[in-house]
């Protein structure tokens, strides 16, 4: 399979295509609608496209520099989370990422240049219907839930379907298929925003807007609803036959292919542990829940397992080799010669001797951005296309189709990272920093082994947290530990990040200052979906109380 079946939706939100008799008589399967998948062929174009696409790729609303989900929707992650920054003034990009005000080295403080409009006013101020696509809240959104309605589509009509063999196997690897990508988007629905709206009904929606914790739940729900529908995936040939025709196939490389269902069941493992750990912040995460952790990642993603990955191809159907990563669009022969720039506060992160840093990370020419757009974008650092070619050490971008690895949902050493998490948390520091340990060693950082060597709790909270950055950028989870990390906090909260590198605007490196984020932890609900869905009776508030 060679390209991506394409499925065609109303790009609105909640969007579905509307029933119409002729409709199922479509017989072009590169464009199949849920009224044409009464056939194999049918249910897998729909299913593949539905999530590849339609969850994806394709909104109304678009844009080279944000449009897409992978480069633009965790493009603004990684833009709160400070691993990368923004010049570019599109969807207000510039202003997502800007804290409210820095403390240079000699005790000079530089306000946000946006200011008054900081960066929770000015969420609030775009979030509107009338701004369409640049409002920034509304890609995530429309997104997940476009993937939802799919889904929701794809379990109503599956066992409508005539399979010529293999029936039960082949229904049931659908259907997980389905609550799989449900558990997914319901779990960035959850992360994200303040409230949500939990539907199972195909081409239907309800103003019962529920708060993000019952998002979580149900992102839960369905992520054990596809651990409980594989049991039911009997025929191991019918199975790889569905789930290899499910994912295309120049996304089965690498850690890419086709996941045995014990595979699945540990990337559902680990998914379910990320649940509990980015929404809850570290100071009141409690013994129960860091068990909780501990017991799913025991059980989570092996070195050895499949997961769900994208790769890009030349027809971009899917990701853009050269646009459609957070990655492709930070690497340049030059610092700041691209859309986003790589931030001086993820570069800090490297410990010296990391060939994860040599390999992907390079000083050139210091770039100096527009000063009213910004006061921390400025950089000496570029990333380096393809890595320098050391082997058996990451890489964090490649531009060549179907050559950059990206990991969609659960991966081995995140899965090790919160298992190292929830041991140093819970008194088992040099068990914890073993994890971490073994996530640079398989990630070929070379790095002096850090359990065993007396680290504090403290030291080795520390040590975990640099590890998170340098190990998992790029892939939307930079915010997340920022916010529970209590980073965007302001300072007067217990907030803000100290010892940072700053480049200022006349181009001097200072390496001590005090960064006040004050960032909007939880995204209102877009308006986008207000202006046409709005709550009903008894719903939880939408709109996040922070100011």
């Amino acid at each position: 399979m060679k390209k991506i079946y394409f499925i065609f939706t109303a790009a609105v939100l909640l969007s579905t295509v509307t029933s119409c008799k002729k409709q199922l008589e479509i017989k072009n399967p590169n464009q199949p609608v849920p009224e044409s998948a009464t056939t194999e062929a049918g249910i897998i174009a729909l299913s593949q496209g539905g999530v590849y696409r339609n969850g994806f790729r394709d909104l109304k609303y678009s844009d080279g520099v944000y449009g897409f989900f992978w480069s633009g929707a965790m493009g603004f992650h990684e833009m709160m989370g400070d691993a990368i920054q923004v010049e570019a003034a599109n969807a207000f990009i510039n202003q997502i990422g800007c804290p409210d005000k820095i403390t240079l080295d000699n005790g000079t403080v530089v306000l946000n240049p946006n200011s008054p409009n900081k960066q929770i006013a000015m969420i609030r101020s775009i979030n509107t219907n009338s701004n369409q696509g640049q409002n920034t809240l509304y890609y995530e959104w429309a997104y997940m839930y476009s993937m939802i309605n799919t889904c929701n589509n794809i379990l109503s009509s599956v066992d409508k379907v005539s399979f010529p063999t293999d029936a039960a196997t082949k229904k049931a690897t659908i259907k997980a298929w389905a609550y799989w990508w449900k558990g997914f988007a319901y779990s960035h629905i959850g992360s994200i925003y303040y409230a949500g709206i939990i539907n199972d009904v195909a081409g239907a929606t309800n103003g019962n807007y529920v708060t993000k914790e019952s998002i979580i739940t149900e992102s839960n729900k369905q992520l054990d609803l596809c651990a409980t529908t594989l049991n039911a995936a009997t025929v191991t040939l019918a199975y790889n036959d569905i789930l290899g025709k499910l994912i295309p196939s120049f996304c089965q490389v690498g850690k890419g292919g086709i996941l045995t269902t014990d595979m699945w069941k540990r990337n559902i493992n680990t998914l379910k542990a990320r649940n509990i750990l980015v929404n809850t912040p570290v100071a009141t995460m409690s013994p129960t829940q860091w068990a909780s952790i501990l017991t799913l990642t025991n059980d989570g993603v092996l070195s050895t397992d499949k997961v769900f990955t994208g790769r890009s191809n030349t027809a971009g159907d899917f990701l853009s080799p050269t646009t459609g990563t957070v990655g492709s669009r930070v690497q340049n022969a030059l610092a700041g010669g691209n859309t986003y720039k790589l931030s001086e506060r993820l570069v800090q992160e490297f410990k010296a001797g990391d060939r994860r840093f040599t390999n992907n990370i390079a000083q050139t020419v210091t770039w100096i951005g527009n000063g009213d757009r910004g006061h921390i974008f400025n950089t000496r650092y570029r990333l380096i296309n393809k890595g320098t070619g050391l082997a058996g050490v990451k890489v964090y971008t490649n531009t060549d189709a179907g050559a950059e690895e990206l990991f969609l949902a659960s991966s081995y050493e995140e899965n090790e990272l919160m298992k190292a998490e929830a041991l140093i948390n819970t008194n088992s520091i040099n068990p914890g920093l073993a994890w971490v340990d073994a996530v640079r060693t398989s990630q070929g950082a070379n790095l002096a082994a850090v359990s065993g060597t007396g680290l504090t709790l403290t030291q080795a909270k520390e040590e975990l947290r640099r590890e998170r950055r340098c190990a998992l950028p790029f892939i939307g989870l930079s915010f997340y530990d920022a916010r529970r990390l209590k980073i965007i906090d302001p300072v007067a909260q217990g907030g803000g990040r100290y010892g940072a590198v700053v480049v200022t605007g006349a181009g001097a490196v200072n390496t001590n200052v005090t960064i006040e984020y004050n960032f909007l932890d939880y995204w209102d609900v877009p308006d986008n979906e207000l202006v046409y869905n709005p709550p009903a009776a008894g719903s939880t508030p939408v709109k996040n109380p922070k100011q």
